[in-house]
């Protein structure tokens, strides 16, 4: 659970550096496409030390996967929304409302009842019959974002952040379905496959739904993809359990969670500070 909690930190954190970066490309060298904007903020540090955290944060994803159930695990990334707020509020001078503030507190609430209810991680190694399902879950969420982007502006960001929680929640499934890391094993399994191009879909349907629409529905549609349907498959296919007695407590610290990153959905990606004011020195 503490590599869970490490990697919402890490990836909470890189949200906001790397926002910080791009912003201050943007200022010093107006002009130029997204492509010309990528190129001047990868020349900054704040901007090369988030992916770092991205990078160390799914590592700390990776552990936490292999140790606790994946329910646990997928509420603590969603709670990166909340360090992403609470960060954004130092750096980016934004301004947190009562209730984003109690959001805050309602995430932290929810990921305590979580830490206290869960088990271990389930004992079952899964079916070559999911693995396969892992890969083909991973190619139909490429179609979806192919179809989600001929919809509608109201709802193609939903549809997409959706396809978006579903990518990262196939990688969250495969990397519990990957048993061995020897050459041979690994690029036999078809959960490895379905890792990858899970996670190459999930970032491109993110990015484009940020780009082509609401950032709060998106976010919204990729929180509940990456929680609710790797935790049925955690529980129902791999044996995930809570502690004795304590079903009732993981349930609740589960819903409180989402519920309060929900709430923290406008910070998907980093909210506009005060543009008469530069980011504080860190």
């Amino acid at each position: 659970m503490v590599c869970a909690l490490a990697a919402a930190v890490c990836f909470g954190t890189a949200t906001v550096w790397q926002a910080v970066a791009t912003r201050e490309a943007a200022a010093a060298e107006p002009g130029g496409g997204e492509a010309a904007l990528l190129l001047r903020a990868v020349r900054r540090w704040r901007y090369v030390a988030g992916l770092g955290l991205d990078g160390l944060g799914f590592v700390f994803q990776v552990l936490a996967l292999r140790s606790v159930p994946i329910y646990a695990v997928g509420a603590a990334l969603a709670a990166s929304l909340a360090v992403t707020a609470v960060v954004a509020a130092r750096m980016l001078r934004v301004r947190l409302s009562r209730t984003e503030w109690a959001a805050v507190a309602v995430v932290c609430a929810g990921l305590a009842m979580l830490g206290l209810a869960s088990g271990a991680e389930g004992s079952r190694t899964g079916s070559d019959a999911l693995r396969w399902a892992v890969l083909g879950a991973a190619v139909a969420i490429l179609l979806l974002g192919l179809c989600g982007g001929r919809l509608p502006e109201r709802g193609r960001a939903l549809t997409l952040g959706l396809g978006a929680g579903f990518g990262f929640g196939v990688v969250e499934v495969g990397v519990r379905l990957i048993d061995s890391l020897r050459p041979a094993s690994l690029f036999g399994n078809p959960a490895s496959y379905g890792l990858l191009l899970g996670g190459g879909a999930a970032f491109l349907l993110l990015t484009s739904a940020i780009q082509r629409g609401s950032v709060t529905a998106a976010t919204a549609g990729m929180v509940i993809g990456e929680t609710v349907g790797p935790a049925a498959v955690g529980v129902v296919w791999l044996g995930d359990r809570t502690r004795e007695g304590l079903g009732w407590l993981a349930v609740l610290g589960f819903a409180v969670a989402v519920v309060g990153a929900l709430a923290l959905a406008r910070f998907g990606e980093a909210p506009e500070g005060d543009t008469s004011a530069s980011p504080s020195p860190q």
